[in-house]
């Protein structure tokens, strides 16, 4: 197996902030503390998977935001991409709110410390309702490598997440 990435935490300062944007000031210390570097649970899983660094409860059609506390370096040529972990898809259908997340290369080195989130929302229709304590696996994430065409001279640096690249 190739090793083309390594995960970090960012830094107290950037988790802060995002953690104030989408829960308040309050409890940002520690929710830090419960972040942790994603790991994969078997020699054969292909997933990463993240926790949540905050107890989580959703209703059915219920949605939250996530500031995982991580960042991901990884070579050019490479995507981080995120799922639900398969249980809980399964059993509550949660899903993601933008169905896989993509987390590509450059973003590592943005001005927010390249964090990645992510928005889950519970789209039970069987008025299950999920709640995951703190530092409960969520989401799975896999390093999948990449090819551009024969044409591409895309050359910008980027700057920032959602939206960031005008597409």
């Amino acid at each position: 197996m190739k090793r083309i990435a390594r995960f970090e935490k960012v830094s107290r300062e950037r988790f802060e902030a995002d953690f104030a944007d989408a829960f308040g000031p309050d409890g940002w210390e520690e929710a830090y503390g419960q972040v942790r570097i994603p790991r994969r649970a078997t020699a054969g899983s292909a997933g990463y998977d993240f926790v949540t660094p905050v107890p989580i409860c959703l209703k059915p059609g219920e949605s939250v935001k996530i500031p995982t506390g991580i960042r991901a370096a990884m070579e050019a040529g490479w995507v981080l991409q995120i799922y639900p972990r398969s249980g809980l898809g399964f059993t509550y259908r949660l899903q993601m709110n933008n169905t896989v997340g993509i987390i590509d290369s450059d973003y590592y080195g943005s001005e927010n410390e390249g964090h990645i989130f992510i928005k889950i929302t519970n789209d039970s229709r069987e008025g299950k309702e999920i709640c995951l304590p703190a530092g409960s696996g969520f989401a799975q994430g896999i390093f999948v490598e990449f090819g551009i065409t024969d044409d591409d001279d895309a050359s910008d640096p980027r700057n920032g997440g959602f939206g960031s690249t005008g597409a």
